[in-house]
């Protein structure tokens, strides 16, 4: 780690200390650290014993390395950590009813995440949730399934976009495939795409200084990118090549995994929370946890936050990143207007998920129906399927967490201003999915 501010140094050996004396069995309140403090370490514990169990549920950590060699050497057993998270939660409880203001707003974030630990051991353990209620337990919302024929109409007008003979995927497959970005010019046109998107948002958010981020491009992966937060303000954005990349997703993931996206939201609440309050419980991301409906969400509107206009978007892919990759310019908007109705169809994603996971539909009726209402090819409809068998209900937050960001930045009004502060205390404070309710 860097330097730490005043007052952390401290913090972290109260927090050591009271991680030795849970050890060797004595009271935590022995030390006089305030009981939020003392809950935080202890749920960043147990958040990274579940971790110690279930490889990839720790998504990103980058708190005290003493922390998580304690949690490597003492892991308990899945049903003691349920049995002790349960227990902190109604400790937890007891402090979130005392609470008002900025303690309240982190009490209600740890009891959010304890919540997802929860749900998570239950699974651990054997235990087979129907789709709905895992989102719930674990991303704090109800998910709603809109049947896939609600979709028709929107394949109609897609219809339209792209006329011409053979199934409907097939024909929005060829048109998206004239875009495809050449292999060795697929990294200058991400730098350039990431930079523009990290000069839009720099011009609203105070990122931390000497934050960057390093680019990678990788294979077998059952995502299209990845961001892998370092800490020290520093991410690794992976790119997956194993398909095609086209030129929509230059602006998408530059967005979505860097800036104002994950990249951004990791590097504020580090800098903001974890050292600038020393609040251990922003030290670590548990991957299924609230926190990603969160993320996701925020990323995912951080694209339209960046390219507030639509013709900011169109002018910058055909003056720039087009010719970068040496394609066409000249159905460009035609291209977008096709990418803006396909948007409209991310509800099918959580049918089809659902039904699948459920066990109402075969896993090859599940690639059927993702090619068709989400308009994929057979390549890509498996990659989605393969990812829905990996994360599971993780599906919801992109679109679901999207709409929500969405609804609660615009609630602020026109003014780019007041939509941008708003934006920045969703990804700069203890925000749950609760939050995007409140004015």
């Amino acid at each position: 780690m860097s330097a730490v501010p005043p007052g952390a140094t401290r913090r972290l050996l109260l927090a050591l200390a009271i991680l030795v004396a849970g050890a060797l069995g004595r009271p935590a309140l022995a030390v006089s650290e305030p009981p939020l403090n003392q809950i935080a370490l202890q749920y960043v514990r147990l958040a990274l014993e579940v971790g110690e169990h279930e490889p990839g549920y720790i998504d990103a950590y980058f708190g005290a390395p003493e922390i998580l060699a304690a949690a490597r050497a003492n892991r308990r057993d899945l049903p003691t950590l349920a049995r002790d998270t349960q227990a902190l939660r109604a400790r937890l409880a007891t402090l979130q009813a005392q609470a008002s203001g900025e303690e309240r707003r982190r009490a209600d974030f740890l009891a959010s995440q304890l919540a997802a630990v929860a749900t998570r051991l239950r699974m651990l353990q054997g235990e087979k949730l129907p789709f709905v209620e895992e989102a719930e337990g674990l991303y704090g919302v109800r998910p709603e399934l809109k049947p896939l024929a609600s979709f028709e109409p929107v394949l109609a007008r897609i219809d339209q976009l792209v006329p011409g003979p053979g199934p409907l995927w097939e024909r929005v497959d060829a048109f998206q495939n004239r875009f495809i970005i050449p292999n060795d010019r697929l990294e200058a046109v991400m730098r350039a795409a990431t930079a523009e998107c990290r000069r839009r948002t720099v011009a609203h958010l105070a990122l931390p200084e000497g934050e960057r981020f390093t680019l990678g491009l990788v294979t077998g992966k059952p995502w299209s990118g990845y961001n892998w937060f370092q800490g020290n303000a520093h991410s690794l954005i992976e790119i997956n090549t194993d398909l095609p990349v086209r030129l929509s997703r230059a602006v998408d993931l530059g967005c979505h995994e860097g800036y104002p996206g994950h990249h951004s939201m990791h590097s504020l609440q580090e800098a903001r929370l974890a050292r600038g309050k020393g609040w251990l419980e922003f030290t670590v991301f548990p991957l299924f946890a609230p926190t990603a409906l969160v993320a996701e969400g925020t990323a995912n509107y951080g694209i339209e936050m960046a390219f507030p206009m639509r013709a900011e978007r169109l002018a910058f892919e055909r003056n720039v990143l087009a010719p970068l990759a040496g394609l066409p310019v000249g159905d460009i908007e035609r291209y977008l207007d096709l990418l803006d109705a396909l948007k409209e169809l991310a509800g099918a994603r959580f049918t089809i998920a659902a039904d699948y996971l459920d066990g109402r539909i075969s896993r090859a009726e599940a690639v059927a129906l993702t090619q068709r209402y989400e308009l994929l090819s057979p390549a890509r409809a498996e990659q989605r399927i393969a990812f829905a068998e990996k994360y599971r209900s993780y599906v919801i937050n992109y679109g679901l967490g999207q709409d929500m960001a969405r609804a609660t930045v615009e609630r602020a009004g026109a003014d780019p201003k007041a939509r941008w502060a708003r934006f920045e205390r969703l990804v700069a404070e203890p925000t749950t999915p609760a939050d995007f309710a409140r004015p």
